[in-house]
């Protein structure tokens, strides 16, 4: 499932490739992956200019010019391509908003979907969401103070989306690793250091992630060549078996909270 990383690269590269363009067709292959009637999602989004991409947590907000929003959550095995006819995958297309002779495809909209709301209904569903894990406003202090009298376990916690928002499987291995912490560890068991290691582990793991664009497999576009760039610098994630990068021993995988888990039981504890 893409997470806050994938998200953000999505949003930087449809910024540079789709702000203030005008969808001129829009075709909806899949009813149930949008929120109104199709003639009515039609007749809203055609002729509407983005005036702006943004991401909240795991979401996408295109602002549209005539006050409406669309929010997509790809959810799992969701993407997006934007191309033409010739050069578009041999895929099955959910919605495909149109500018011209290039089109955005969704794809894999099986349990994602892309809504059509109003700014009101947007902040209403992304109420319940945590703080930006990158936000200034989770600092260090507020960092410790969220986890006052929090229980469960490290890896459960930090894929809440309640507790911070956009941290999901992969990036909640690497995390631990960072910080040199068991995933199964409890959160009311973790002291000073080993809070100040997780809060750094976060900030440093998810920027790293943007700036080697993820870990989505799919480009975003023909040219692009940054989507992805993170699948070879992580360190735990989907290396089973591997040798652990700061001390050789293998790397084991769990289920936990059934989640798939990956870690080094040498030197995270």
């Amino acid at each position: 499932m893409p997470e806050l990383p994938e998200m953000e690269t999505y949003r930087k590269l449809l910024t540079e490739q789709l702000q203030g363009a005008t969808i001129t067709r829009v075709q909806i292959e899949r009813e149930k992956s949008v929120n109104v009637a199709k003639d009515s999602f039609i007749r809203t989004v055609e002729g509407s200019r983005i005036l702006s991409v943004t991401r909240r947590a795991k979401h996408l907000l295109f602002q549209l010019d005539n006050g409406f929003v669309l929010l997509l959550h790809l959810m799992l095995g969701g993407w997006m391509y934007l191309g033409n006819e010739t050069d578009k995958p041999e895929r099955t297309f959910q919605v495909i908003l149109s500018f011209g002779d290039r089109s955005l495809y969704f794809i894999g909209l099986r349990l994602g979907y892309l809504h059509l709301l109003s700014p009101a209904e947007v902040e209403e569903r992304l109420k319940p969401l945590g703080p930006e894990p990158l936000s200034p406003m989770l600092s260090e202090s507020s960092f410790q103070a969220r986890l006052k009298g929090k229980k469960g376990r490290l890896k459960t916690t930090l894929v809440d989306q309640k507790w911070i928002a956009g941290i999901g499987n992969c990036y909640s291995d690497e995390i631990s690793y960072q910080a040199g912490l068991l995933p199964h560890r409890s959160m009311n068991e973790l002291q000073g250091e080993e809070i100040r290691r997780l809060y750094l582990a976060i900030q440093s793991v998810l920027q790293e992630a943007i700036g080697y664009g993820g870990y989505m497999e799919h480009p975003l576009f023909l040219e692009d060549r940054l989507t992805g760039g993170y699948n070879d610098q992580c360190k735990v994630y989907d290396r089973e078996g591997e040798p652990c990068l700061r001390c050789s021993h293998g790397i084991v995988k769990e289920e936990l909270s059934s989640r798939k888990t990956f870690y080094c039981p040498n030197c995270q504890v």
